[in-house]
């Protein structure tokens, strides 16, 4: 199976797989922003602004890919001693809204800045509600009439989410980290890791996914599991594989899965678990090894190789040992797993066909 990127007419393709690999410059150029003098003014005035005004909580919103990011920004608050919570932005304007208050810090994250749904809850917001922005358009809606933005400087994007979603993450990690004044040298040394490992799984681009399709074999289906801040690269994987790769496939909470759906598993059952060393790494290598009790496989992306002496399990570990770090890092074979099974299926990766890369609708 072909992945390289093809020159000539086929420009969609071309863009799906160069975004993609384009995402270690991408990161490269976040951290460099947030190194300079714009980047660390911006950065220092909103955590000032959110340790001044003492919010009772945060209030992390989006829809698609913002909203799993939003997810793990939370848990990366909540670990921090932060207190917050991520709401779906269409949730958020109808069911949500009385939550929003003057003690509130919302933080809305929309990589386009226009996205229906933040545009509406912004327009509906009392003046007394504190809203930031984080986004990588500097003249979007959502820039505009936020009080503060955090840019995610990914660059320009033309397919569904790859880089601004990886970008997104990190900035988000980094505002967190930034408020509980855990930025320091040490964890931008471990920061600047990730995006070598970046480098160095993308350099091997054309060979990652074969080998785990091939021990998948069907994939008409496809499950992913994973448990606090990899629930959110769970989603971003679901999310890839029905709008990329016109996929079936569903993201599951990794303790959520026990409650039903385990029932599905059989010889037929596709999965990828995402699994890192941290406080529910045992609970995630017995669901592996449960799965293929039952027949099912099972590819385990992780940092901490279990030893699994089992032919439904196909171990992949990646080189990232921050849990939180990892559920970025994690997303690239996911995203190469995509490119291929379009590229089977006879047709451009990423090209939309009933909507578009902005969603103005809701």
């Amino acid at each position: 199976m072909e992945l390289g990127i093809k020159n000539g007419e086929d420009c969609k393709m071309k863009n799906f797989l160069a975004e993609i690999l384009e995402q270690p410059q991408s990161l490269k150029d976040t951290l460099a922003f947030y190194n300079g003098n714009e980047g660390k003014r911006l950065l220092s005035d909103l955590c000032g602004l959110v340790r001044k005004d003492h919010f009772s909580r945060i209030v992390f919103t989006g829809m698609g890919s913002s909203y799993f990011v939003s997810y793990a920004a939370s848990c990366l608050f909540n670990s921090l001693g932060i207190k917050s919570c991520a709401v779906n932005t269409s949730e958020l304007l109808y069911y949500h809204f009385q939550m929003l208050s003057s003690e509130t810090l919302l933080v809305c994250i929309s990589q386009s800045g226009e996205s229906a749904e933040v545009v509406k809850l912004l327009g509906k917001l009392p003046s007394n509600v504190t809203c930031l922005g984080i986004t990588n358009e500097v003249e979007s809606s959502l820039a505009i009439k936020s009080k503060g933005i955090l840019l995610s400087v990914a660059g320009k994007e033309e397919m569904t989410s790859t880089k601004t979603y990886t970008s997104t993450t990190l900035l988000a990690f980094m505002f967190g980290w930034a408020i509980a004044n855990q930025l320091d040298e040490k964890k931008y040394f471990i920061i600047n890791r990730m995006v070598a490992g970046f480098e160095q799984l993308l350099s091997c681009y054309e060979d990652l996914a074969a080998p785990i399709l091939d021990f998948l074999g069907d994939t008409q289906f496809m499950q992913f599991i994973g448990r606090g801040p990899l629930y959110s690269t769970a989603l971003q994987s679901e999310l890839m594989f029905k709008e990329a790769a016109k996929t079936s496939s569903s993201g599951a909470l990794g303790g959520e899965f026990r409650h039903g759906p385990m029932e599905m598993v059989d010889s037929s059952f596709r999965s990828v678990l995402f699994a890192a060393d941290g406080i529910t790494y045992a609970q995630s290598i017995k669901m592996a090894s449960d799965i293929a009790k039952y027949d099912g496989k099972v590819v385990l992306f992780t940092n901490k190789d279990p030893q699994l002496n089992n032919s439904n399990i196909k171990t992949f570990v990646i080189n990232q040992p921050d849990e939180f770090l990892f559920s970025i890092q994690s997303i690239i074979p996911v995203q190469l797993m995509v490119n291929q099974i379009a590229l089977s299926k006879g047709f451009e990766p990423g090209d939309f066909v009933h909507g578009g890369k902005v969603t103005l609708a809701e």
